[in-house]
């Protein structure tokens, strides 16, 4: 019976011990940006340590009221480095009692290699396509630069905010700038490549200004593509060909040219040389003579059937495709 009451009051010495916090600290996690440390039921020993890690701040707050601060260290508590906290509690006894207060601890360190990217094409409009749609992707950094705004405006009374927690809503605010940016931009699409520094600067002057508002600071932003949709892009590239092929002098003198290099890389070398450049030549030529009518001087073929077949030809050594042999086809047919 005696050892069953020295094991009860045992029990109840380590029940309130439980209740008196002598070490507060945290390691920090990755992607996590501030937790509340664990409090419940639990009251801070006058004299216990806290410990900030370099990167911490740690936080005091008395009924959602910041109090203190303290940065990285190991501080031992008590009224002389808790003064404010001291001052709201209005204690008379020097914190001879365990007393009450939330603890965060928050990261500020970089929060690197997060991606953006837009989740609908941006309708633009360019100074040569007129209005277009763009799509954009990148990555950017950011981390905690005002703790007391932050704090109040994205932790509040949570136990815990991570990088995950605040994705949506800086990613719209990151499309919001660039959709401003693009939509005011004098840079024609496809000047955009060139420019992909100048438009990263742009873009992270306004996404910084906007993150500052709640306590956060851009440290890096990077624009790594802008594209068209895959239709519009298709006829850009089809644009590019017709404008190419429009050229039938160069294309002649290309077809020359590489034919040049071609012989000199094959068996005989050299010696064929002049055969295969001719060759070359005579073939752009042709196309010459095929789509343009007489470019490079030759006079063009006057049965419409002929010309078929030589754009048939071209199509079977891969000079044109397809879709082009169709609308050159169904342009003669329409003449005989």
């Amino acid at each position: 019976m005696p050892t069953f009451e020295v094991e009860d009051a045992m029990g109840l010495g380590d029940f309130l011990k439980k209740q008196f916090v002598d070490v507060i600290d945290w390691v920090d996690e990755p992607g996590v940006l501030a937790i509340r440390y664990p409090m419940q039921d639990r009251e801070i020993q006058n004299g216990g340590q806290l410990t900030v890690r370099e990167g911490q701040v740690a936080m005091f707050y008395n009924e959602g009221q910041l109090a203190d601060a303290f940065k990285a260290g190991q501080h031992t508590l008590t009224t002389q480095n808790l003064p404010l906290l001291t001052a709201i509690m209005n204690w008379d006894k020097g914190f001879q009692s365990p007393f009450k207060a939330d603890v965060y601890f928050f990261s500020l360190r970089e929060q690197a290699g997060l991606k953006w990217g837009t989740p609908q094409p941006i309708t633009v409009r360019d100074k040569e396509f007129g209005a277009i749609r763009i799509r954009a992707f990148g990555t950017y950094s950011f981390r905690v630069e005002d703790v007391a705004v932050f704090g109040t405006k994205m932790m509040g009374s949570l136990d815990r905010l991570t990088t995950a927690d605040l994705d949506q809503q800086l990613r719209a605010v990151i499309n919001q700038a660039i959709a401003t940016a693009l939509g005011g931009s004098d840079i024609a699409f496809l000047d955009l490549a060139a420019n992909q520094q100048a438009l990263s600067e742009k873009l992270k002057a306004s996404v910084d200004a906007a993150f500052m508002e709640w306590g956060l600071s851009c440290r890096t932003f990077f624009v790594e593509s802008v594209s068209l949709p895959d239709n519009v892009q298709e006829y850009l590239d089809k644009g590019s060909q017709a404008r190419v092929v429009g050229n039938l002098d160069q294309y002649a003198k290309f077809q020359a040219a590489d034919s040049i290099k071609t012989a000199a890389a094959n068996e005989g070398g050299m010696a064929g040389i002049g055969a295969t450049a001719a060759a070359g030549l005579a073939m752009g030529q042709q196309m010459a003579g095929v789509l343009g009518g007489n470019g490079g001087g030759g006079a063009p073929a006057s049965d419409p059937y002929e010309q078929i077949e030589k754009l048939h030809k071209l199509v079977t050594i891969g000079a044109l495709s397809q879709e082009e042999f169709d609308a050159k086809k169904a342009e003669l047919l329409a003449k005989i």
